[in-house]
C-alpha cells in the first residue's frame, strides 16, 4: 500500500468504510487517522497521519507468537488465525505501531455496544451491519471472544484479484470489487494498493518517484506500506523515520 500525504485530507472515510467493511466496533479502527498539532499557541499548526497495519516483511508480531497464529500469506499479507489465537497478547506489546485489538479491553467509545447488540455463541457482538462471510483463519468476519485481530487488507477482497494483476484500481470497473475498502473510499485517491514485486505497477513507481517512506524503519521490520509527499500537505512528514528525528 502506498499513501500519498499530499493528497490525505483527513476526512476519516477510510476509517468509516474498514469499520463497516471489517464490522469493528466504534473506536477500534483498523484504519486509524492520528491527529496531533505542531507549534505552539497561538499559531499551532494541525495534521494527521493515516496509520493501517504495515503488514512488515519481517513482522515482529509474528516472530513473538507462541501459537503461530499470527502468521504470513505466500503474497506478504499478515493474518491471524483466530481458531489458533489464545489471546496472550504478545502480539500487541511487540508491535511498534499499536495497530491491533484485543476484544476483552475496555471499550474505547461508550456506552458499550457489545452489550446493546449482544453476540452469538463465541462472537464478541452482533453489529447491525454485515461484513464479509466469517473466515475465522485468516481474521476476517465478526471477532470472536478472546482473541487479538487486525487489519487483513481486506483480504476477502484481495485474495480473489485475477493473479499477476499488478495494481488493484477502483477506476477499474473489472478490478473494483477486489480493491480494499479504504482504498475504493479514499476521496482525494490518496491510497494505492498493489504489487511491490512489480517494477511496474503504479505502487512501484510512486515508491521510486517520490522516494517513498516507511514508519519507523529502523526498527527493522520492514513496513509494506509506504509513504509519500511533495511536501505541501499538512502532513509533510512521516513521524518516526531518521530524518523526521533529524529535522
Amino acid at each position: 500500500m502506498v499513501i500519498d500525504l499530499e493528497k490525505c485530507t483527513g476526512c476519516q472515510a477510510c476509517s468509516t468504510a474498514c469499520q463497516m467493511e471489517n464490522n469493528r466496533l466504534p473506536g477500534e479502527n483498523y484504519q486509524d487517522v492520528l491527529y496531533y498539532t505542531e507549534g505552539r499557541q497561538p499559531t499551532p499548526t494541525l495534521k494527521w497521519f493515516p496509520r493501517p497495519c504495515m503488514h512488515c516483511e519481517e513482522p515482529s508480531c509474528m516472530h513473538v507468537c507462541p501459537t503461530k497464529a499470527t502468521y504470513k500469506t505466500e503474497d506478504g499479507v499478515v493474518l491471524i488465525d483466530w481458531d489458533k489465537c489464545i489471546g496472550c497478547k504478545y502480539c500487541m506489546i511487540a508491535c511498534p505501531y499499536g495497530v491491533r485489538f484485543y476484544t476483552d479491553e475496555k471499550p474505547l467509545i461508550e456506552p458499550n455496544i457489545k452489550q446493546v447488540f449482544k453476540g452469538d455463541g463465541d462472537l464478541s457482538w452482533n453489529p447491525p451491519y454485515k461484513g464479509p462471510q466469517q473466515d475465522p483463519k485468516h481474521g476476517v468476519g465478526i471477532q470472536p471472544n478472546g482473541v487479538v485481530s487486525k487489519c487483513n487488507f481486506c483480504y476477502h477482497k484481495i485474495s480473489k484479484a485475477p493473479k499477476g494483476t499488478p495494481d488493484l484500481d477502483e477506476s477499474n470497473p473489472e478490478l473494483v470489487e477486489y480493491v480494499p475498502a479504504c482504498v475504493r473510499t479514499c476521496a482525494p485517491k490518496a491510497r494505492y494498493f498493489g504489487d511491490l514485486d512489480n517494477p511496474n505497477s503504479q505502487v512501484s513507481r510512486l515508491i521510486s518517484d517520490k522516494q517513498g517512506t516507511r514508519l519507523l524503519d529502523h526498527t527493522g521490520n520492514k513496513p509494506q506500506v509506504y509513504y509519500v509527499s511533495g511536501g505541501g500537505a499538512a502532513s509533510g512528514a512521516v513521524p518516526g523515520t531518521r530524518s523526521n528525528k533529524k529535522a
